[in-house]
């Protein structure tokens, strides 16, 4: 089995578990119930996220729910959290490149190419590449590089805030 990242419940049901596993959470986001759907809302919400501890919902309530069940299913799901997993699912070339945007290839095979759509890249001799243009940063790594891609973007980060 597998976790999506997909949950379901009723909004009462998640109310309550915010109430009994992360109650002060729940106080901050219950104090605000009078700003949502108004045009105070985001401004609050910005102050409650700064008054809350960072948490995922796995770790706050899920692992300590005895109410929390596994459906299992067979539907296409793909954890598309890495270049190689957009790459596999993606439509490829002749050459089994995948292209997104404008892109002159020669003796290229087995890459993934992420362009933006005003910009023309022109490779030769590559295989099993990942070549992304983000704008601010341009990215060409080996395409099964999984494990470093969070070190190639918390590197670009030092070096400014503008990218990535």
């Amino acid at each position: 089995m597998w976790n999506t990242g997909t949950f379901v419940w009723k909004n009462e049901s998640i109310i309550k578990a915010y109430e009994k596993y992360l109650p002060e959470m729940a106080e901050v986001f219950e104090e605000g119930a009078v700003y949502f759907c108004t045009d105070k809302e985001a401004e609050f919400l910005v102050k409650a996220y700064s008054f809350i501890r960072n948490v995922s919902i796995d770790h706050g309530i899920l692992e300590k729910s005895n109410e929390v069940f596994v459906v299992l299913g067979a539907f296409g799901w793909s954890d598309l959290g890495s270049w190689q997993n957009l790459y596999d699912i993606s439509e490829k070339d002749n050459n089994n490149n995948s292209v997104k945007g404008k892109a002159m290839l020669y003796e290229t095979s087995d890459c993934f190419i992420n362009m933006p759509p005003n910009k023309l890249v022109v490779v030769q001799g590559l295989k099993d590449y990942l070549i992304s243009d983000s704008g601010d940063v341009l990215l060409i790594c080996k395409l099964d590089a999984n494990s470093k891609y969070k070190e190639y973007v918390t590197d670009a980060k030092k070096i400014g805030e503008n990218f990535i």
